[in-house]
């Protein structure tokens, strides 16, 4: 494990190399500072340009090692991105630090090196503003103050584990910040929209709010959850983002990373959070998710089942119940056809509930859609507006002919939803 910062010898890249150098002080693990020559310079100037860096890196280093950091000199030619990613590579980095992108650069940096570390890291890459905030944090003298952008994606829950991580070198104020569509959110969620296309109904805030407070519950500190805040947007989620962290008075805005290419670069978070922001950025690749043996394990504490009345559909209640964690909620979800009696239909289902189920303290919630031609839509959206954490379905086990003309629900379930799906097949006879 060690750090990597990168170098050009600025101003900016001296103080970032500072905080570096406090932060693998305080880790105990070793800073490598590495600086990338030009191959056109190199090839121009030859030995005498080679001379000067490596006096360069080395005064930079002599300076650093004061701290009480082991540093170490890494002095590199060919492009910039790829070789300090390779460093970081070789050298097994949980952390690559950088001065921010030059507001000088052409179109503020587009396609620089700090732009191209974020899209091809593997690990978090952190582009440092106002280096002294930081490394008071790190010195015990204040908390850090971070906003994290929230979303329902693989590179958030790898920004909210680094996040986590922060702890380890001081305290942290954690705000969850979400930007949504309104619009998409009504389609995903299956909740009726209102003519305006930015507001937001006290239904769907409700929900919304539910689910990102549960996104951000892995920081909860102390018993306390991290607080969070939602807000509405028809433009780019980055601008408004960038925006709430400095209207929270953040010290550090840390999101998730895609790793898009090309035109994809449009409507990526990270790369424009690098650019706009005024504060300290950190971007977490999707990559740096935990996992095999250092994946957290995944807690039930919200499921749902959906049953058609079937055999094979009312066997999956008890799995569902058994999947829970006691103190948990069990959602027992029907749609029901046309002409169908809502109360019949709902004591139909509270009849399905073990007895067993209130014993061990699992909760049941007994839910009838009516009014949906659509028996896949209305379970995915279903899904999505409980926030449950994982699905649990019968399958009928039809195969060859039968299913293709019959067609499949849970199937098609499969395809549209992202959560976690258990399966129950009839027993074989």
């Amino acid at each position: 494990m060690s750090i990597v910062c990168a170098t050009n010898f600025s101003d900016a890249a001296r103080r970032a190399s500072d905080l570096a150098a406090e932060l693998a002080r305080k880790a105990d693990v070793p800073l490598y500072l590495v600086h990338v020559l030009n191959p056109n310079s190199a090839r121009a100037f030859g030995k005498a340009l080679l001379q000067a860096a490596e006096a360069a890196l080395g005064d930079e280093v002599r300076r650093l090692t004061k701290s009480g950091a082991r540093v170490e000199q890494e002095l590199r030619t060919g492009e910039a991105s790829a070789e300090v990613a390779e460093v970081a590579r070789q050298r097994a980095a949980t952390l690559v630090v950088t001065a921010p992108p030059t507001q000088e650069a052409p179109f503020l940096g587009v396609g620089g090196t700090v732009d191209r570390l974020a899209q091809s890291l593997e690990v978090p890459l952190l582009a440092v503003r106002d280096a002294e905030v930081m490394e008071a944090w790190v010195q015990g003298r204040r908390a850090l103050r971070v906003v994290l952008g929230v979303d329902r994606s693989i590179p958030f829950e790898a920004a909210r584990e680094w996040v986590r991580g922060l702890r380890a070198w001081g305290p942290v104020e954690v705000v969850g910040a979400r930007v949504v569509w309104p619009d998409e959110e009504y389609r995903r969620l299956g909740l009726s929209r209102p003519l305006e296309l930015a507001e937001m109904t006290p239904e769907l805030r409700a929900v919304l709010d539910r689910e990102t407070e549960a996104l951000m519950a892995p920081l909860a500190s102390g018993g306390a959850p991290p607080r969070t805040v939602l807000e509405p947007s028809l433009g780019r989620i980055a601008d408004h983002l960038v925006e709430l962290a400095e209207r929270e008075r953040a010290d550090l805005l840390v999101v998730g990373t895609h790793h898009r290419r090309a035109l994809g670069k449009m409507w990526s978070v990270s790369h424009h959070a690098l650019r706009l922001a005024r504060i300290s950025v950190a971007c977490v690749s999707s990559r740096a998710v935990p996992t095999g043996v250092d994946a957290p394990l995944p807690s039930f504490r919200d499921v749902l089942v959906a049953t058609d009345f079937s055999e094979t559909g009312n066997r999956a209640v008890a799995h569902a119940f058994g999947l829970v964690a006691p103190g948990g909620t069990v959602h027992l979800l029907h749609v029901a056809e046309a002409g169908q009696s809502v109360e019949t239909e709902r004591r139909r289902l509270e009849a399905l509930v073990p007895r067993e189920a209130e014993a061990t303290g699992r909760h049941a919630r007994v839910e009838v859609v009516t009014g949906s031609k659509d028996v896949v839509t209305a379970l995915a959206q279903a899904a999505e507006r409980l926030c449950v954490d994982a699905l649990v379905l019968g399958t009928h086990g039809r195969t060859g002919l039968k299913r293709a003309v019959l067609g499949s629900v849970t199937q098609a379930v499969l395809a549209r939803t992202e959560r976690p799906v258990l399966l129950v097949r009839p027993p074989t006879v």
